[in-house]
């Protein structure tokens, strides 16, 4: 192994108050690119800041390589406006170097690279222009260590993936806490995981980090087997959290295959959709239907004349989830705005459902009172109700939901971080009642928790979807079609989330990598794509199965509202005083439900997965006999 560059031994830091972490230790080598993983609040910027040397660690040490240099790059870089891009991205941020500004060639190099202007004033960037400037102050002369928070928030998925690049090609050491799933399984080749104070480390890269976590937390549910109830039942909690998630976001992904397999029939077979649907389907199923449309910025014929859409066509149907991607200033907004009916198109025609109920989460989160509370944000009408899905709420509980604290719901809007922000506006917005919902950038900020949240909300909303991202993996999980803004006027729609999109794409189709696909296959070796398929039986559920898979449903949604009510009841610290028998009733029959709910997802998975297959094979079989 390679002597450390930077360590940390026995280190503890709370703040006067309760320590986020103690006995800390961990070494970071050249070489490594790890990931810095868990909950909002567990103070992942903080040891971040321990590692850059701007905070002191309350016991243990800090040790440095003589000569370190330490750049990091916070999530939200203080730009004072009045500064020039080019003064700001000349200084030099990285600890251990004495010079204060980088090389003229140095800054002018990293300027064109991010394709950045200069002589801007600081304050006039947009979100995605302040992430590239900071990026390009980091990268202009790399440091020895590289600590990255969230790096890819406000950025394209070109300038991602460009990033994803240097960061691999990086020959010192980097640390990235980011929620982008799909940039931390291309980049990193080690996890470092801090959860409640304690920092475990593996050196597999993020890609393992699902199983990883499971396996971690089955050890420990087994080692609390010798605890006291107390403790095995929070493990235990704690290990059907990340189980029963890993299950259902599995079978919400193959309700998002099929949804996939219908829009490409709608897409390849368009012209004919059309002639079928009648006035009274269009009346109860469609949601936008776009023919040819255009649009144009700056006087026709001029130099300054810039076309973003250029004769695209598309039908949304009732229950489609729609993908726009491209670089910024593609356009995306503008087709969004487009779409709905905000802004007419130069050419084309636009038509949108009738009696449509819109739901609008925008990136500048303009619903949102900086003056107000959380809770009269929720409870516009007062009171300390929400209605949520057609029932009532207690708006404390409906907080605890998007992992807020209960306490802070009379806390100012304005006191909230950008992914507390985020997280407030998306509560707002999905309490909402609406068959449209719109949302522009909603990952920014968000934390992974947050997330798996969020998609499995997406995943439950009966309504229409579009949603304009750069995450490419919560795309692959959300989406039933991604349309794709070229940035020359070009838009084209590919079923199926941004995996898909890049096999689909005629000009530079995804082609596999590795010895196992560039390794030529010898003459006269026979490989299992060589084989004769063998024919499949084609058979059918029992009426038995069929009529669990119909059940199973409605019974694990009052497992899990069982569970919540009992949960609810045992965390009344004063009701084992109260009734000792009632609280060892409710005890055992928790149990009892949670066992219950295991079997019942184990069964309905079972029985989803043979469903698809006999289904697989019986159209198999059908396209064979045609």
């Amino acid at each position: 192994m390679p002597p450390p560059l930077l360590s940390l031994r026995d280190a503890t830091i709370g703040f006067g108050g309760p320590p986020l972490f103690e006995g800390l230790t961990l070494h970071i080598a050249r070489g490594d690119i790890a990931c810095l993983v868990g909950r909002n609040g567990c103070g992942k910027s903080t040891l971040l800041k321990l590692i850059a040397g701007e905070l002191d660690p309350e016991t243990g040490e800090r040790y440095a390589e003589p000569g370190l240099t330490v750049a990091y790059l916070a999530q939200e870089p203080a730009m004072p406006a009045g500064a020039s891009v080019y003064d700001w991205v000349s200084a030099d941020i990285a600890h251990g170097r004495p010079q204060e500004v980088h090389p003229r060639h140095i800054v002018e190099a990293a300027l064109s690279l991010f394709e950045l202007d200069g002589r801007r004033d600081v304050g006039s960037l947009s979100g995605g222009e302040r992430r590239r400037a900071a990026l390009a102050q980091v990268f202009a002369d790399p440091p020895d260590l590289l600590l990255l928070d969230e790096p890819t928030n406000h950025l394209d998925i070109a300038t991602i993936r460009w990033l994803e690049g240097a960061v691999r090609k990086f020959r010192g050491a980097a640390l990235v806490v980011s929620h982008d799933r799909t940039f931390l399984a291309n980049v990193t080749n080690s996890i470092l995981w801090l959860e409640r104070g304690r920092l475990r480390q593996t050196a597999q890269g993020f890609g393992a980090f699902d199983d990883w976590c499971e396996q971690v937390l089955d050890e420990e549910a087994r080692e609390a087997q010798r605890l006291d109830s107390r403790l095995r039942d929070e493990a235990r909690w704690l290990l059907r959290g990340v189980t029963a998630r890993r299950r259902r976001n599995q079978g919400r992904l193959r309700k998002l295959e099929e949804m996939r397999a219908a829009r490409s029939a709608l897409l390849n077979d368009t012209g004919r959709i059309r002639a079928k649907i009648d006035d009274g389907e269009v009346r109860s199923k469609l949601v936008v239907e776009a023919r040819d449309i255009a649009k144009r910025f700056g006087p026709a014929g001029s130099g300054d004349a810039r076309t973003l859409v250029d004769g695209f066509s598309t039908r949304i149907l009732r229950g489609d989830r729609i993908g726009i991607i491209g670089p910024n200033g593609a356009g995306k907004t503008t087709l969004l705005k487009m779409l709905i009916g905000e802004m007419k198109p130069d050419s084309g025609h636009v038509r949108v459902g009738k009696a449509l109920t819109l739901a609008y989460f925008d990136q500048e989160r303009s619903l949102l009172d900086p003056k107000a509370t959380l809770k009269s944000t929720l409870c516009e009408s007062g009171g300390d109700m929400v209605r949520v899905g057609g029932s009532m709420r207690h708006v404390r509980g409906y907080l605890k939901d998007w992992l807020f604290d209960p306490r802070e719901a009379e806390a100012r809007v304005a006191t909230l971080s950008g992914g507390q922000g985020n997280r407030l506006m998306l509560a707002k917005i999905l309490a909402t009642p609406s068959d449209l919902l719109i949302l522009d950038e909603p990952t920014n900020d968000l934390d992974m928790d947050t997330l798996d949240l969020l998609q499995g909300l997406l995943s439950d909303y009966a309504g229409t979807l579009i949603l304009v991202s750069h995450d490419r993996d919560f795309l692959d999980k959300t989406v039933s079609s991604t349309i794709v803004l070229e940035g020359d006027g070009t838009v084209r729609e590919y079923a199926g989330g941004y995996a898909d999109y890049l096999v689909q794409r005629r000009d530079a189709p995804l082609r596999k990598s590795g010895p196992a696909a560039s390794a030529p296959k010898k003459a006269g070796t026979k490989t299992a794509a060589d084989a004769p398929a063998k024919p499949r039986t084609v058979t059918r559920l029992s009426y038995k199965d069929r009529r669990a898979l119909d059940l199973l449903p409605d019974r694990m949604a009052a497992l899990e509202a069982e569970i919540a009510a009992l949960e609810a009841e045992l965390s009344d610290s004063g009701l084992y005083g109260a009734d000792p028998d009632r609280f060892a009733q409710a005890a055992a029959r928790l149990e009892a439900a949670r066992q219950e709910l295991s079997a019942a997802e184990e069964r309905w998975l079972t029985l989803e997965a043979r469903r698809e297959e006999i289904d697989a094979a019986r159209r198999a079989a059908e396209a064979t006999a045609a």
